[in-house]
């Protein structure tokens, strides 16, 4: 599947001021989607009390993409989002309840 520009640049370059993730985003969806994402993730690793490690180690998720994606510079993708959610047990995408 083509990535196109949207995927151009990571998720923060859509930053406008602050920082990642409580930054204000441009009007870019994916940019948004990406950031409350990273924001529901990192809640949930520390509800669990585990390190970015141990949610690698449990979801088969590689440390470097979970530490991207809460950075907001990876584009995280479906099997990600649903290893780390089975993992975690929790609901990690936006728009749904917690």
């Amino acid at each position: 599947m083509p990535q196109g520009d949207a995927r151009r640049l990571p998720p923060r370059a859509y930053c406008v001021s602050g920082v990642w993730p409580e930054a204000v985003v441009e009007e870019h969806h994916g940019a948004r989607v990406a950031q409350a994402l990273a924001a529901r993730l990192q809640a949930a690793i520390e509800k669990k009390g585990w390190s970015v490690a141990e949610a690698s180690r449990r979801s088969g998720v590689a440390r470097f993409t979970i530490a991207k994606a809460l950075a907001g510079e990876a584009w995280p993708d479906l099997l990600t989002i649903a290893n780390l959610e089975k993992a975690l047990e929790v609901d990690l995408w936006p728009g749904r309840e917690v």
